[in-house]
């Protein structure tokens, strides 16, 4: 059914409410400005959408008999196990925070397994390990600070992870005993993000990383009888490295690295003279990942091909070529060997799969799938497929238009269509052609054509495009969307009086940016967890990310450098906003805290413009809660009907 006929009597009270001086109401943990009641029918309406669950891959039990996933059967996503392919999801973690992902000590001791989890979207992840038959849970952090990247050796002798204080950007890399790790030991403490990225097979010393940017990082070895520290591949080049493997010999690594390159490649590192092996040359798209078998021997890497992933399978020491699963096209977000090296999981999503996973058994050549989430009883092939396309930009690229890509979900007819432009966060990211059950409501019951823009800065199209929006060229991003504007305008199935721009996080500050630039070419815009002023962001953002966003946004403490972040700011522009906008919030988020969305809905509002407003207090950078993303989910239904006019 159609939401027009249950929606007009909600949008005519919220017409009302909006004539009206707007309240700020408060029920449970929601906190509302100008959002109607959900109708019940519209309730009922969204319920199977709402519904729809996914599951993903966390680990292998140690005997290789079963897997570990995260999947949510109540308000939040929980780890379960599976004992056989669509077998019984047994659940493990009952919190009501999410806990979603997991691994096992890897040894043949009682079931233990490491988790981290937050407080209301806090991110002041505290680590636990979990006795499986008992159920039981042990936190081995101080409760206080920022703890991540747990990590256990081969055997599961040790254990290292990072922390970091709220406020701090120095962060400490500490190690203790995997089997009750109270007594940890710091082998660094400095500022910059650091990392646990790995022990030797002989556990004498640990690999740890230092991100800098998505463009620079450093490895480092530490030796952990002397706590001597010595740099991996020290180079005056600006080198960006993924994950990382021992070989089996602790001899040389295996990395992901853009060195010499402009996409990722896979590469094998000798640690004692520096020289390196290209193992997936020849592909000129990013390897976004790999997996290695405890053995060493065999090698699974994952690439990320114009946003669609691709597996491969390799010989460790040769490099030579295995057989390696015909897949569907998919996007993977995880993979891991068993402990015997003989199978291969794998968490797919795609259209019209909303997350499962598969297992690959490398002797027998056999695809199995191991799980199949509910799709709110939905048939699956009655999902929108995506189609790629791509509109010429304001620059040039090699002495031509350069190009700009996205994936279009196109509802049925000829239109034309109301638009939805979602825009993705990071701004180190991309938009894939995974799962979306709010993307195929849309298309279906709003009949919104929805695109997905990977705008420059972008990751997945090589190093030169992720730094196109860099410092002060951060509004050329923001001209990619007004050319796919244009794009839209020649389009007859697209509606260009009905286009509505949202997007999270980086995506909405885009939304505010696009909208101050182009509010006349606009219905409205929707801002989640957005930066609307880069200096007041840069200022309050959590300590230990400050230094990780100046190179992305610009240092603020430069006097040019913040008259020129106040300049392009939203806020600075928010008089230009004449259309409706809706801002979502978190009010627990460290990254880009409550009082962004608070300083913009006071702008807008002042200037006598319609805003609505939702904030969970029990939230952080996005809602993870299942009744929070509900409510968001039914006002955003509200809202978009509202102003494309259904």
């Amino acid at each position: 059914m159609r939401i027009a006929a249950i929606v007009s009597v909600a949008v005519a009270a919220a017409a009302l409410a909006w004539a009206a001086d707007v309240q700020r109401v408060e029920r449970g943990m929601l906190v509302t400005e100008n959002v109607p009641e959900t109708p019940p029918a519209l309730k009922d309406t969204l319920l199977q959408y709402q519904n729809v669950r996914g599951a993903s891959f966390a680990d292998w039990t140690p005997d290789g008999k079963s897997i570990l996933i995260a999947t949510r059967f109540a308000d939040t996503a929980q780890l379960h196990r599976v004992d056989m392919p669509l077998g019984l999801r047994r659940q493990l973690t009952f919190f009501p925070e999410p806990v979603g992902s997991g691994t096992y000590r890897p040894d043949n001791g009682p079931r233990t397994i490491l988790y981290g989890k937050d407080r209301g979207g806090d991110e002041n992840f505290q680590l636990y390990l979990m006795d499986e038959r008992e159920g039981a849970s042990t936190m081995f952090t101080d409760g206080k600070s920022r703890n991540a990247a747990g990590t256990f050796s081969d055997d599961g002798s040790l254990i290292a992870w990072s922390s970091v204080a709220k406020d701090s950007q120095k962060y400490k890399i500490l190690v203790a005993n995997g089997r009750a790790p109270k007594e940890p030991r710091v082998v660094l403490d400095e500022e910059g993000a650091w990392f646990p990225r790995g022990f030797s097979p002989d556990n004498t010393k640990l690999l740890v990383g230092k991100s800098v940017s998505v463009n620079e990082s450093y490895l480092y070895l530490i030796d952990l009888k002397t706590g001597t520290r010595t740099q991996v591949n020290p180079s005056p080049k600006q080198i960006s490295y993924g994950n990382v493997e021992f070989a089996a010999d602790g001899q040389s690594l295996y990395v992901v690295s853009d060195e010499d390159s402009e996409f990722s490649r896979l590469v094998r590192v000798n640690l004692k003279d520096n020289s390196k092996t290209a193992l997936s040359g020849g592909i000129d798209w990013d390897v976004d990942g790999f997996d290695i078998t405890l053995d060493r021997k065999t090698i699974a890497y994952v690439t990320n091909e114009a946003g669609v992933s691709r597996v491969y399978m390799i010989d460790a020491a040769s490099g030579a070529k295995l057989p390696a699963p015909e897949l569907p096209t998919a996007v993977f977000s995880g993979a891991g060997f068993s402990p015997d090296g003989t199978k291969l999981a794998l968490s797919l999503t795609n259209a019209q799969t909303s997350g499962d996973v598969w297992v690959w058994d490398l002797k027998a050549r056999k695809l199995t799938r191991w799980t199949e989430s509910e799709v709110g009883g939905i048939d699956p092939s009655t999902f929108v497929q995506p189609t790629l396309v791509s509109w010429p930009t304001f620059d040039q690229a090699g002495g031509k238009p350069r190009t700009i890509t996205g994936f279009q979900y196109l509802p049925p007819g000829p239109g034309p269509h109301p638009v939805l432009i979602t825009i993705h966060g990071g701004p180190e990211a991309q938009s894939q052609p995974g799962f979306s059950s709010n993307t195929q409501m849309l298309v279906k019951k709003l009949g919104m054509a929805v695109i997905l823009p990977n705008v420059r800065g972008s990751t997945g199209y090589g190093k030169t495009f992720v730094n196109l929006d860099n410092g002060r060229l951060r509004e050329d991003s923001v001209k990619d969307i007004g050319a796919l504007l244009d794009w839209i305008a020649t389009q007859p199935s697209l509606d260009k009086k009905r286009v509505v721009v949202s997007g999270g996080s980086y995506g909405g500050y885009m939304s505010y940016a696009v909208m101050t630039t182009y509010n006349d070419r606009l219905a409205a815009g929707i801002s989640v967890v957005g930066i609307s002023n880069f200096v007041t962001f840069l200022n309050n953002t959590s300590g230990y990310r400050k230094d990780l966003r100046r190179v992305e946004y610009g240092d603020e403490r430069d006097p040019e450098m913040a008259k020129f972040l106040q300049t392009i700011s939203p806020l600075t522009n928010a008089g230009k906003i004449t259309k409706p906008m809706f801002i979502v919030q978190g009010l627990n988020d460290p990254r880009v805290p409550y009082t962004e969305a608070e300083q913009m809905l006071k702008a807008i509002r002042a200037n006598g413009q319609e805003v609505w407003f939702m904030m969970a207090k029990d939230e952080g950078h996005g809602f993870a809660k299942k009744s929070n993303q509900n409510a968001q989910q039914e006002a955003t239904v509200l809202f978009l009907q509202k102003v494309i006019g259904k």
